[in-house]
């Protein structure tokens, strides 16, 4: 194949861009937890970056997209990146192109994660958990989804992540927070957020960057990636407003909120960008606000130390995704049709494969962790906790 080097030039910008997610979600988090714990949490993200960057590079490439075992996990051909070359593969760009730009979105998976741990984790417990959770949760996932593993064979649609992603980070946050339990004094004490305009800013950078995720994703620069692009801005801002008018309505419209749903629009997106209109994207974005904003009340209700919000933003706006791809997928856009063009079987792929994530990250990762739990320990002592991971964890202060 010959080189296409204005689709090379726009996925190498795309990965760029998608690689800026991860230190967006660490200021999206540090905002929000308390001053003693504000670098430590910023840190988490970047350790995610690093350990990820190598399991990928080793091992966590060939087991997403290396050859097909039994369409659920790939096969060691590309260990170390064996044969993944740098001349053009089949899409006219270099495989170590698409390795890398595969690799940030494991990166960030891994970022969002860490919501289910905030304030009370290990910072060595955290990197067993990194290593093992991606090697057996994430890989596979994507495999499913994107390296010829069943759900694709089933015929599921996931443009750029809903279920490789954001569910299963989602429910993985939520099936951490279970096991870790809940932070000394939460639900007694006032635990006000250490800088919110640190987390505006990092949904900034999330919102920056999601052009890469989603727009990237069409592996191409052409017109699928331009109406990735329209139809991912377009669903943030009905989410945003959304999210907005609801607390507005209990309330007063916090900012916080209004970035939540903005969030919630681009995590519901993703896994239609590829395959809806900019109309059907306001409506997905909406809807997506006003499930998470609801996730979140029920969550607090509930007394669930999630806090960060990975289950209620990512997990259930990534569920909503999957599903609202399998319903509004129109053929005009990429040639595949969903529910409301009459097509009953896309629903049923996109439904089965964003289940089929949910139940298996969220099992999985309640397995491990409570194996690290009952062995090394997740949690840090009450003393550790009490002064705060900044000063326990890395001996610096914010």
């Amino acid at each position: 194949m010959v080189l296409d080097t204005g689709a090379t030039a726009w996925i190498l910008a795309s990965t760029a861009l998608v690689a800026l997610m991860t230190p967006g979600v660490g200021f999206f988090y540090g905002g929000l937890v308390r001053k003693k714990n504000y670098l430590a949490t910023i840190a988490l993200a970047f350790v995610a970056f690093a350990l990820v960057s190598i399991q990928w590079v080793v091992v966590g490439y060939s087991l997403a997209f290396g050859p097909d075992i039994g369409g659920f996990i790939g096969n060691l051909d590309f260990l170390g990146l064996n044969g993944v070359g740098m001349d053009a593969g089949e899409g006219t760009y270099p495989p170590l192109l698409f390795m890398i730009f595969q690799l940030v979105f494991a990166t960030v998976t891994m970022a969002i994660v860490t919501s289910g741990v905030a304030e009370r984790v290990k910072l060595s417990s955290f990197i067993i958990f990194a290593l093992i959770w991606t090697t057996i949760v994430y890989d596979p996932l994507a495999h499913w989804a994107w390296g010829g593993g069943w759900a694709s064979q089933f015929g599921s649609l996931d443009f750029a992540g809903g279920t490789v992603v954001h569910i299963s980070s989602g429910f993985a946050a939520l099936a951490l927070a279970i096991v870790v339990g809940k932070r000394t004094g939460f639900g007694e004490h006032l635990m006000e957020p250490a800088n919110i305009p640190m987390t505006l800013l990092g949904t900034a950078l999330l919102w920056f960057g999601w052009f890469g995720f989603n727009s990237g994703s069409a592996l191409a620069a052409n017109g699928l990636a331009a109406n990735a692009f329209v139809v991912t801005n377009t669903a943030a801002a009905a989410g945003a407003l959304a999210w907005m008018f609801a607390s507005w309505y209990h309330g007063k419209p916090a900012s916080l909120g209004l970035v939540s749903g903005a969030i919630a629009g681009l995590v519901a997106i993703t896994p239609a960008a590829g395959y809806v209109g900019a109309m059907t994207a306001i409506i997905i974005g909406a809807v997506a606000g006003l499930i998470c904003y609801g996730a979140m009340l029920w969550r607090i209700r509930r007394g669930l130390d999630e806090s960060l919000d990975a289950w209620a933003v990512h997990g259930m706006g990534g569920l909503w995704g999957a599903l609202a791809t399998g319903i509004f997928a129109a053929a005009a856009v990429n040639g595949y049709s969903g529910l409301i063009e009459g097509n009953v079987q896309q629903f049923i792929a996109n439904a089965a494969g964003a289940f089929a994530a949910l139940v298996y990250s969220f099992g999985v990762t309640l397995i491990i962790a409570f194996a690290i739990d009952r062995t090394i320990g997740l949690r840090v002592s009450e003393e550790e906790e009490y002064v705060g991971l900044d000063i326990s964890q890395h001996g610096e202060r914010a």
